[in-house]
């Protein structure tokens, strides 16, 4: 009697590990077909190296943009050596009192393609939605954006192959741009923030799909949150517009629920490590409520009219400040150490042989240069840094 029931316990227990591992087996077997893996943000990168091309080639466009503007800048010619980091001579910096984000003057920028109502509406240099999301506004903003751009990117495109990644980038870029274009005021500023904060729209889109798929998830949403919040308050400063970030956010938020569906295949080894791993116990549970083309379908409409909307409304030239006195203050906080306004001061100049004096008549201040050649865009430059 006691061998009978020992051989019966022996078959209850492979009948269970039999069990076990068939559902182990059907798991991963599904997970493979249906080619759904986990988003891992902090998980270690692949070693191979493969598909971080695109995010790669974007960091370079940037760079090679910020180097363009600095050339174009030459404070060491156009300021007459007033510049921050002189040894640089050529790549010198405008002083932080001129530009707080240690960077190029409002002129360069204008003159390489950043956004200003003067130039966007008025004189209908629409390129300008192009150029300015390639743009800095400084050696800081540059550090910082482009930091979180590596950070975030990579994990994203090894994830989600190029291709899409590119996409959400490039679409996350112009629409920012597009929606700053709405708010724009009559000063230089740069939308290139607006690409990153379209990543992490994304990166918050699809951890929603997949809430339960993933563990540590709340340490991950921080961890994105902070970004995006530097990013926003960095957006307060004057030459980085904030709308362009508003814009961005909610294109890579929509279009993470549309082209994020269905990761690229990896082994199911390499799917654990990182703040957001996946709980394997629920993939096949929620398999088919995760990845519904309906959704996907609706989204993509929702998208496609938002963006078609906000086209329409620049090429007719809507000011959107007409409707919302505030909103201004969204792209740019009063400080002692910057102004946000966008008038256009006049300044006095008097020249003799050697000095050239600019004066504010709405301010009574002045200042006293030690040459007399000087651009009318500089000389512009100078006043509105007076007057302000």
């Amino acid at each position: 009697m006691a061998e009978s029931s020992k051989f019966q316990t022996q078959i209850e227990i492979k009948q269970q590990m039999a069990a076990a591992r068939f559902s182990t087996e059907l798991t991963a077997e599904e997970l493979l077909k249906e080619e759904r893996v986990p988003f891992p943000f902090f998980k270690p990168l692949s070693q191979k190296g493969a598909n971080t091309w695109i995010i790669s080639l974007f960091v370079i466009l940037h760079l090679g943009a910020f180097i363009a503007t600095m050339i174009v800048n030459d404070c060491w010619e156009n300021s007459h050596g007033d510049c921050a980091l002189k040894p640089l001579r050529r790549f010198s910096f405008q002083p932080l009192s001129e530009n707080p984000l240690l960077g190029p003057s409002a002129s360069a920028l204008d003159e390489i393609g950043a956004l200003r109502k003067t130039l966007l509406t008025n004189n209908h240099q629409l390129w300008r939605i192009f150029s300015s999301p390639w743009l800095h506004a400084g050696l800081f903003h540059l550090i910082i954006n482009l930091s979180s751009v590596i950070f975030v990117g990579i994990h994203l495109e090894q994830e989600f192959g190029p291709l899409r990644i590119g996409v959400i980038y490039i679409l996350s870029a112009i629409t920012g741009s597009l929606v700053a274009a709405l708010f724009i005021q009559d000063r230089p500023s740069v939308s290139s923030s607006g690409a990153l904060v379209g990543l992490l729209g994304t990166l918050l889109s699809s951890v929603i799909r997949n809430w339960k798929l993933y563990t540590n998830k709340f340490a991950g949403l921080v961890a994105t949150m902070t970004i995006l919040m530097t990013t926003l308050v960095l957006g307060l400063i004057p030459y980085i517009n904030n709308f362009a970030n508003i814009g961005g956010f909610m294109s890579g938020f929509l279009l993470g629920f549309v082209l994020l569906f269905r990761p690229q295949q990896e082994k199911l080894a390499c799917n654990k490590g990182g703040i957001f791993e996946f709980d394997a116990k629920h993939i096949v549970k929620r398999r088919k409520t995760l990845d519904k083309p309906v959704q996907r379908g609706v989204v993509l409409v929702i998208f496609a009219l938002l963006l078609a909307g906000i086209i329409i409304a620049v090429l007719h030239r809507v000011d959107a400040n007409k409707y919302c006195s505030w909103c201004h203050y969204l792209d740019c906080v009063p400080s002692k150490w910057w102004s946000c306004t966008d008038k256009a001061f006049h300044c006095e100049k008097m020249v003799n042989s050697e000095h050239l004096t600019l004066s504010c008549p709405n301010t009574g201040r002045f200042r006293v240069f030690p040459f007399t050649d000087i651009s009318e865009a500089r000389f512009q430059d100078v006043c509105n840094l007076i007057c302000s």
